[in-house]
């Protein structure tokens, strides 16, 4: 077998060097000169690992847990006191299940030192999950913490397998201290099975994959020699919990072994990584995007308060020299203890923007690419080089290629495989090369950039392929206000979940989110894409996606998040009840015909739109004396917030009925747009456009009455409003108002367009309820209102939810309403859509009117969708 090594000559004289410490019986060194490549074979002896140590005695510091620092000496006895208690039964295996501790390593080494099998356990993991892998790995001991008994004690009682359990508080100081510690950490074959280590299960129940002390060894050696970024003199932060392949070897074993000093921080809490970090001056930390990204928006979010930092910020990313940029900005690298050399990161994928700021303000960001099955690394970016966007070039010891669009990956760090899986190893494992399932991409110079997951990868019926990991990244750099998007399908369309960045929300007054990402977001988006990998629908989330502990988004919980997330969120804790609580759970129940949560946002949670929100203004009007505040919704968005805000702000507490005819007596001194000779001009011309672009032609232009009505047309494009329009005599068309949304409406001429041209202008973001009036009163005065039940126009061509707005003015104005089905507008100008398709047919059908009567709201909204389906069809 050989393995490709990519040196220089000067590397090549030091080959003997590493003899040694290679792994196979030959390698093969390739030289770059131009365009052409010279191969030199050299023989090499095989690697008898006979002498591995994977822990040695130092003279310094090996742990630091807050004020305690354990040197290399006391750890060695404490190992060993730890080891003398598996001699009460034979062990080959040993589970570790607590959260990161001084004594979950001595464990980890003592099950090392008797021989044995280690298998760190996810310390956030539920007793069935618990269970699941002392059935499958069988381990004779399992220790853990007071914290985590409970679950423990719950998970074997659930497992047929019944392991001997150590609580870490109930050990004595110093086991076994009458024995005497060993002088070395015993001696250790390079293919015995080091360690079990249990993969997150993104897509499945987890796998038990074994690594073997050469696997381990073969990335240490290469971070340690050939990529020296661990030194004996350096202090390697242990942040990320250990049960996972990336912090055990990169922030313990790896230092452990070349004498360093591993600080443990207490928690990720922001004060204990702070704290930890400039009490103990670390040099490297290891973490992963959601961690570095959480810092970087604090140090960006203090930069953009000064006009001055910001254009230091830019001038410095123009300049790009790190040395400069740890000048200017000294206080930042001496927030984060003023040592580190190097910010490590790996496991999921960084936003290159991130990686490119860590750069300006003069940090060394080595990105890393791997898995589980690596042990964990196959690529890592060398100091003071790099790409943005790229995951490093291959190891020394691996040989990285790419097959139909999947990385591969060869070497002695590859997994032995899956614990009794071999169906699933050999999945993976073909011909000595490791199916990563991760798509990539490989550059003339080596560097690795991963675009997507294989299984991920989105596949309709069409036979077109879809990477949803390329939707999202487009969605994130459209607006800032994106925290969080993934992306999935429901059948052949496309769906989002976002999570938004509140705060921001809140600072700009967004109230209708989710419009505002449609707008804003989706549209932008799905004007400049194939029809096929446009977003048809979104959801809001109001926590992070569900992502593995390191980061990688679980896909395959999205659809579950919006279709059954309430009912999954909710814990048993009761809520705390009062009058003012009571009362408006009530009323948003009967609203929403839901279970009412005090967490419950109104919007995202009980899909609260302006029309509802106008409703339950009215409602703290009359019920507890509360006036319209206009940032009531913004700054209470939760039934909690809202119901302590109640609580604070009543007057009294009367429950009425909502009275909609009481809102429409009231007085307005309002001045209804004025219809100037330039309506009929735009009738006249627009009508002739749409004539010459489209076919359109209308039917049961009868079905109009002489009388004020409400014009209810369903929503399919930008042109409904004209195409309904051209229809109508002069006559009646003077006396039509139309409203358009005031975001629409922003400038000057526009508004002096809407003024002389009967548009009625709303924000129904701010004031709904007005702009009801408004319309009401157009209504008394004997004018017609063209109204969309919709809302906003369809995105999929189906007829949206009608909103209740036309059904309340129709019923307590007691005028009629005439339903329009429009047809083939869709397909003329489909959401996304830049220019219109030309001569596509459009039929636009008036309906025979809709009276009042004793219907209620419910009762007329459904006459009216009926009918527009039917004439539809």
């Amino acid at each position: 077998m050989f393995f490709i090594y990519r040196l220089n000559e000067r590397q090549y004289d030091k080959i003997k060097k590493y003899k040694a410490e290679l792994p196979n019986p030959a390698i093969s060194i390739v030289f770059p000169w131009g365009f052409k490549f010279i191969e030199k074979r050299v023989a090499m002896e095989p690697l008898t690992v006979q002498t591995l140590q994977m822990l040695r005695k130092h003279d310094q510091i090996a742990l630091i847990w807050k004020d305690q620092k354990i040197t290399y000496q006391t750890l060695h006895e404490k190992i060993t006191g730890y080891a003398s208690l598996l001699d009460n039964k034979p062990c080959t295996k040993v589970a570790i299940f607590a959260e990161n501790r001084l004594e979950w390593v001595y464990a980890f080494y003592a099950g090392w030192k008797k021989g044995c099998i280690n298998i760190p356990i996810d310390a956030m993991s539920s007793a069935d999950e618990v269970a699941y892998v002392l059935e499958d790995a069988q381990p004779e001991i399992v220790f853990c913490s007071e914290k985590s008994r409970v679950v423990m004690e719950q998970a074997i009682s659930q497992s047929p397998h019944k392991p001997h359990m150590y609580v870490f508080e109930e050990i004595s100081a110093d086991p076994g201290r009458s024995e005497a510690a060993a002088p070395d950490f015993p001696e250790v074959k390079a293919d015995d099975t080091a360690v079990f280590i249990y993969t997150s299960g993104t897509t499945g129940s987890p796998k038990g994959v074994m690594l073997s002390y050469r696997n381990l060894y073969t990335n240490i050696n290469d971070v340690s020699q050939h990529i020296p970024i661990y030194k004996p003199q350096y202090r390697v932060m242990v942040l990320l919990p250990m049960h996972h392949i990336l912090p055990l070897l990169g922030s313990l074993i790896c230092p452990l072994y070349v004498g360093a000093t591993a600080v443990m921080c207490p928690s990720l809490a922001s004060e204990d990584v702070l704290a930890t970090l400039q009490d103990h001056k670390v040099n490297i930390i290891i973490g992963v995007p959601k961690f570095y990204e959480k810092i970087r928006k604090g140090v960006r979010d203090k930069i953009n308060k000064s006009i001055v930092a910001k254009l230091v910020f830019k001038l410095a990313a123009l300049i790009n020299s790190p040395a400069l940029s740890k000048k200017i900005f000294k206080q930042v690298h001496a927030k984060m203890g003023g040592e580190i050399m190097y910010l490590v990161c790996g496991g999921a994928a960084i936003d290159p923007e991130t990686q490119r700021d860590y750069r300006t303000l003069g940090f060394d960001m080595l990105l890393g690419y791997g898995m589980t099955e690596a042990a964990p690394m196959i690529t890592f970016t060398r100091p003071g080089t790099g790409k943005s966007g790229a995951s490093g070039q291959s190891l020394t010891c691996t040989t990285v290629k790419i097959e139909q669009g999947e990385v591969l990956a060869q070497g002695a760090n590859i997994m032995q495989g899956y614990y009794n899986r071999p169906e699933e190893t050999a999945e993976v494992l073909k011909d000595g090369w490791l199916h990563t399932g991760d798509l990539g991409q490989l550059d003339d110079n080596g560097f690795l950039t991963i675009t997507g997951r294989k299984k991920e990868i989105i596949v309709i019926s069409t036979g077109k392929n879809i990477n949803p990991a390329e939707v999202e990244a487009k969605l994130k750099k459209i607006n800032f206000l994106i925290t969080e998007v993934g992306v999935y399908a429901r059948g052949d369309l496309l769906q989002a979940v976002i999570f938004p960045d509140f705060q921001a929300l809140h600072d700009q007054g967004v109230v209708n989110i989710k419009e505002m990402f449609f707008s804003k977001v989706i549209d932008q988006y799905n004007k400049n894409v194939s029809d096929y990998k446009r977003i048809r629908n979104i959801g809001i989330c109001k926590t992070e996606l569900p992502k593995t502990r390191l980061g990688k988004l679980k896909r395959f919980e999205l659809e579950f998040i919006i279709e059954k997330g309430k009912e999954s969120k909710r814990s048993a804790v009761p809520e705390q009840e009062f009058e003012e609580l009571l009362v408006l759970k009530k009323y948003l129940k009967e609203q929403t015909h839901q279970t009412i949560y005090c967490d419950d946002h109104l919007e995202i949670d009980l899909g609260l739109d302006s029309l509802d929100r106008v409703s339950l203004q009215v409602f703290l009007k009359n019920t507890f004396g509360i006036d319209e505040q206009e940032n009531i919704f913004l700054d209470y968005p939760t039934v909690g917030k809202m119901a302590d805000f109640i609580r604070e702000n009543k007057k009294k507490i009367t429950v009425e009925a909502i009275q909609w005819g009481d809102v429409f007596k009231t007085k307005l001194a309002v001045r209804l747009p004025r219809t100037w000779l330039t309506l009929s001009v735009i009738r006249v011309f627009g009508a002739w456009f749409l004539y010459m672009y489209f076919r359109v032609r209308g039917e049961g232009i009868e079905n109009l009455p002489d009388k004020p009505c409400i014009i209810a047309p369903n929503h399919q494009s930008y042109f409904d409003g004209p195409f309904v329009a051209m229809f109508f005599k002069f006559k009646f068309l003077k006396r039509t108002y139309f409203y358009a949304k005031a975001k629409h409406v922003r400038y000057w001429w526009l508004k002096f367009l809407a003024g002389t041209n009967n548009i009625i202008i709303m924000d129904i973001d701010k004031n709904l309820k007005l702009s009801m009036q408004k319309m009401a009163e157009a209504l008394k005065r004997g004018k017609n209102v063209i109204i969309f039940p919709e809302g906003t126009r369809s995105r999929d061509g189906r007829i949206g939810v009608f909103k209740k707005t036309f059904a309340i003015l129709s019923r307590e104005l007691n005028v009629p309403v005439v339903p329009v089905a429009i047809s083939g507008a869709y397909q003329a100008l489909p959401a996304g859509s830049v220019f219109p398709k030309f001569f596509k047919p459009i039929r636009v059908r008036f309906l025979k009117p809709v009276y009042p009567e004793r219907f209620s709201y419910e009762e007329i909204r459904e006459k009216v969708l009926t009918l527009i389906q039917s004439g539809i069809k």
